[in-house]
């Protein structure tokens, strides 16, 4: 993108000499206030922005203010930003929830929207946040053209009515969506003599010598062989998708379904019920936060999990160099139940996540704030976005951004995520467009770049697409969903731990089908549908 972003003394005077202009013609009749109408025509000078704070982040840094690449926004922009950081966690669903029964918002919020009673067209329709679709034709030249040469991507951000909510984090690459699936430790396979597992009944065996034959070492009886994080949708799939379904909506030749109350659902949950009796899944799942897992897996008890890329892969082996020469955990393939099955479920991202930074009601200068954001969209803003500062973070080499030898191998033996964290967001989303240059030096080691090829194998083709309810139907979606998750996970819980029987799991499906799923299933009918037609 060619276009940059113009000195905030430029634009302003810009605006100074059109409101000018405009007062000098004044006219006699009176237009409704829209979002274009700044209550001031003063600079954009501070801006108040809410976001959670990433782990990676707050391993070394106490603010966003603290990342290098919004130390030189500030000085490119002259705008200063307050970050304001909830807790982490379903603290920080909560205080969301609660800010907005609020009247006076901070500027900028950026969260999934999807998450929002109602979802974001019904945010707009309440008056919290705004429409920002006349605001990018008029004053966001970057993130326009790049709607304009993406329009599958234009589908994606917006709501049924039309609505663009938010500056969105876009994922530009297909090889960029896939960073999240089944990890093991192959050092273990090795040496217990077995190989990868494919199968469920070979990932049976596989843990069942893991949590037999003392592949730690230690010779105490302490290997957890399988680590499942509780209600992860993406996570409970990894297996759960052995049985053509998943643990929310999916879709089969243009018909909506739920995968939790299928048949097949009791039949996943007979063999977790099982494997956790044997212990061969962690007994602990339930309670196991970030934090006691990274020390489970740094204490060698963990032999498989679900985990990212970069932040699982990557991290850990980084941690590990030092204290256990022979750790290596590498990306295993989706199971299937037989062999030569087809991968259907996997985890793979849409260019658009659904996180975004939308402009609340509160702002008092809209149009400046939505120049702001749209800096992130031009070239400039995608190095600064991706690289950090040019001359601290990285050197142009041959035309393309390259990261210090300080940044790749930092000096205090931060693990890579961390240290990148400290100079730009692309370890995280955000609004800005994800660079494939940034990812082919993130994702460095052989074992990190295999598991984009291994966990891209799913075809996906039963997943559904971003939609979202209308304003009428939304706020009972959410209402019927609530519940619905609620007991889900609840009884999700209870029969792998073998608190319910799995005899009462008709009954679970009756309950379920009582709390309103028929309407839900019908709300995202209409909505695949809907999205269709976008």
């Amino acid at each position: 993108m060619k276009q940059k972003f113009k000195p905030f003394w430029i634009v302003m005077l810009t605006v100074v000499m059109v409101m000018t202009a405009a007062g000098c013609n004044g006219s006699s009749g009176e237009k409704p206030k829209t979002a274009e109408d700044s209550e001031s025509p003063s600079a954009l000078t501070n801006l108040t922005y809410w976001v959670q704070m990433v782990t990676q982040v707050s391993a070394t840094m106490k603010s966003y203010n603290d990342i290098e690449a919004y130390k030189e926004l500030e000085n490119v922009t002259g705008v200063k930003v307050d970050f304001q950081h909830p807790p982490q966690g379903q603290q920080a669903t909560e205080q969301f929830n609660l800010m907005m029964t609020s009247n006076k918002l901070p500027d900028v919020i950026e969260y999934s929207w999807a998450g929002y009673p109602g979802g974001p067209e019904k945010a707009i329709k309440d008056g919290k946040i705004i429409r920002l679709n006349d605001l990018i034709d008029k004053h966001a030249p970057n993130f326009k053209k790049v709607l304009e040469e993406h329009p599958e991507w234009k589908k994606e951000i917006m709501t049924d009515d039309g609505s663009i909510y938010a500056f969105p984090f876009l994922r530009t690459d297909d090889k960029l969506k896939v960073f999240l699936g089944p990890t093991i430790r192959q050092d273990w396979l090795d040496k217990l003599g077995l190989q990868m597992p494919t199968t469920i009944d070979e990932w049976y065996a596989v843990l069942k010598a893991f949590k037999q034959k003392d592949p730690n070492g230690n010779g105490k009886p302490d290997e957890i062989p399988l680590y499942l994080a509780k209600g992860d949708v993406d996570t409970t799939t990894a297996f759960l998708g052995a049985w053509g379904i998943n643990a929310g909506y999916y879709q089969e030749a243009g018909q909506v379904k739920y995968g939790p109350i299928d048949p097949k659902f009791k039949e996943f949950l007979t063999l977790m019920n099982a494997w956790y009796k044997e212990g061969l899944i962690d007994q602990d799942f339930a309670t196991t936060d970030d934090k006691m897992l990274e020390a489970k897996i740094t204490g060698g008890q963990i032999g498989s999990a679900v985990l990212y890329t970069g932040s699982g892969i990557g991290k850990y082996g980084t941690l590990m160099k030092e204290k256990d020469k022979d750790f290596r955990l590498i990306a295993a393939p989706y199971p299937v139940m037989n062999k030569g099955d087809k991968q259907i479920w996997g985890y793979k991202d849409p260019a658009y996540t659904g996180i975004g930074a939308a402009v609340t009601t509160s702002n008092k200068n809209p149009i400046e704030t939505v120049k702001w954001l749209d800096y992130a969209y031009s070239e400039e803003g995608t190095l600064l976005f991706n690289f950090g500062k040019e001359g601290v973070s990285y050197t142009m080499e041959d035309g393309k951004p390259v990261f210090k030898p300080e940044v790749k191998n930092d000096p205090s033996g931060l693990p890579l995520i961390q240290s990148m964290s400290k100079h730009n967001r692309a370890t995280f989303s955000g609004p800005f467009m994800l660079d494939i240059r940034f990812d082919e030096q993130y994702t460095t080691e052989p074992d990190q770049l295999e598991s984009k090829i291994i966990w891209a194998e799913p075809t996906m083709e039963k997943k559904m697409p971003r939609t979202t309810p209308t304003q009428s139907e939304s706020s009972r979606y959410a209402s019927i969903m609530t519940d619905i998750n609620t007991y889900k996970d609840e009884m999700y819980l209870k029969f792998v731990m073998g608190a319910e029987p799995l005899d009462n799991f008709d009954k679970y499906v009756k309950t379920i089908q009582s709390m309103g799923l028929e309407e839900a299933l019908n709300i995202q009918q209409k909505a695949l549908e809907r999205y269709a037609k976008r």
